[in-house]
């Protein structure tokens, strides 16, 4: 399995830290409003990433923060008279419902910013003792210069940087030994939360929180580091500085960056009026089919947004959920229970597309390629069945599609929504019903299975039903 370092700028075979598990740390949102398309990005590419190493039977360890303190917290919860907490909390579940809505497994764990503290004071003394920081006035800066590496990530010459990015300075220029130096703690402000500590209160800079949560959860050393694109510099390049003069040891061995979200080829801005969240989507389209429309370019590619493309995701979608549903049709008609041996020889057929999936995944996680090699096996589903199929090769059949949908975190098996079982005695009863001339409820089953999306269709040789 090859994976595209940031650091080395090429194609690197995965070699874990430990055999069969992977440590992997996930920069997640700043937690002030609802999440946006481009929040989503990441939140889908690296899920799917962590699956995929899942389905390769690695041990993930998947830890994805909250930045739960932050200016932008504290201007929202000044401007509605609340607590940053409440603000926090109530867009944390509001973020979670979105994830849940994009099919995001859950993290192994989300740390909260504010709940990390002591730690990242700990971390800034440790960088004070080895001389790496320095208080002035109750700020404390992080000594640039002195981290010779400084750059390797972004790929900068530290004299030619300019301030630019995120930042997190709150004195004076005229404080800073070098204009350089960033921010590792800052002094209470009037309306502010603060926290106390060695230099009185105040509050972390945003980059030692993810240094200190990556630490705490997932070891000195990791296995893959991920965000945005936006996130090498200053974010990621501060995160190494700190991380690697606090622990003495190299910090990530990969560094995985997924590429910007435009709209309509435009950057997303809410100036340009062109800035969509999840929640918006969601009102308009399944969150399944911006996952789809998500994984349908590579992930270090730019990817644009459109009204346009994601009708052509959802018509992909439906074309793979629909070869799952005649699937499960066929299945429960099928009038022989074992594989024939023309059978078997035809599903051995069908693991080239397995392979083409895997080559595909195993070279960067290049999921049109996966997305491609599904579609041959739904337009190999479709061809290779039929009514004279066995329920053992559907079934297996079946079973493959799912396992490869499963891994881009695209459900084509609905079942939960109401069982077979159900379905039939729902039928039994509408059958009943018109039996005793009870017509007003039959026809208020076939509403109520309707509304689940469950169409019945009456013949001579029965009911026969399917899911819309």
């Amino acid at each position: 399995m090859k994976i595209y370092n940031t650091m080395s700028k090429r194609k690197e075979e995965f070699v874990p830290l430990e055999e069969g598990k992977v440590k992997m740390y996930v920069c997640g949102p700043t937690v002030y409003n609802y999440i946006h398309i481009g929040n989503a990005r990441p939140m889908i590419v690296f899920d799917t990433v962590r699956r995929y190493f899942e389905y390769k039977n690695y041990d993930v360890n998947y830890v994805s923060n909250f930045t739960d303190v932050d200016d932008k917290i504290i201007k929202k919860a000044n401007e509605e008279g609340v607590t940053a907490e409440e603000i926090s909390q109530r867009y944390i579940a509001e973020c979670k419902k979105d994830m849940d809505g994009m099919n995001i497994e859950p993290a192994t764990k989300n740390p909260l910013a504010t709940e990390e503290i002591d730690g990242m004071i700990s971390m800034i003394e440790t960088l004070i003792e080895k001389g790496y920081a320095y208080e002035k006035n109750g700020t404390v800066y992080y000594r640039t210069r002195k981290f010779k590496d400084y750059g390797k990530l972004s790929h900068k010459n530290l004299d030619d940087l300019q301030s630019g990015g995120r930042t997190l300075l709150v004195s004076g220029e005229d404080e800073k030994e070098d204009s350089l130096d960033f921010v590792l703690w800052k002094p209470k402000k009037e309306g502010e939360p603060a926290w106390v500590s060695p230099w009185g209160e105040g509050r972390p800079g945003w980059h030692i929180e993810c240094s200190e949560m990556s630490k705490k959860y997932l070891g000195e050393q990791i296995d893959i580091h991920a965000g945005g694109e936006d996130l090498i510099f200053p974010h990621h390049e501060n995160e190494i500085a700190q991380s690697e003069a606090a622990n003495g040891k190299e910090f990530s061995r990969y560094w995985m960056h997924n590429g910007f979200l435009n709209i309509d080829n435009r950057k997303m801005s809410k100036s340009l009026g062109n800035f969509f969240t999840v929640r918006e989507i969601s009102e308009k389209y399944d969150l399944q089919v911006l996952r789809f429309f998500m994984l349908s370019a590579h992930y270090r590619s730019p990817l644009n947004f459109s009204a346009e493309l994601m009708e052509a995701a959802k018509s992909g979608l439906v074309r793979i959920i629909t070869a799952a549903d005649r699937l499960k049709f066929l299945m429960r008609s099928a009038k022989t229970e074992d594989m024939a041996e023309t059978e078997a020889e035809k599903f051995a057929k069908s693991a080239e597309y397995v392979g083409n999936f895997e080559s595909a995944m195993d070279d960067d996680f290049n999921t049109a390629d996966a997305i491609a090699a599904v579609f041959d096996l739904v337009k190999f589903i479709n061809t290779m069945t039929d009514e004279d199929s066995s329920k053992e090769y559907l079934e297996n059949l079946f079973d493959r599609l799912v396992r490869l949908t499963e891994v881009l975190g695209i459900i084509v098996d609905k079942e939960d929504e109401i069982l077979d079982s159900d379905i039939e005695a729902l039928i039994a009863e509408r059958q009943a019903a018109r039996k005793e001339k009870n017509f007003a409820r039959a026809d208020e089953i076939r509403d109520e299975l309707l509304a689940k999306g469950i169409v019945l269709k009456d013949t001579r040789e029965g009911v026969q039903w399917k899911r819309a």
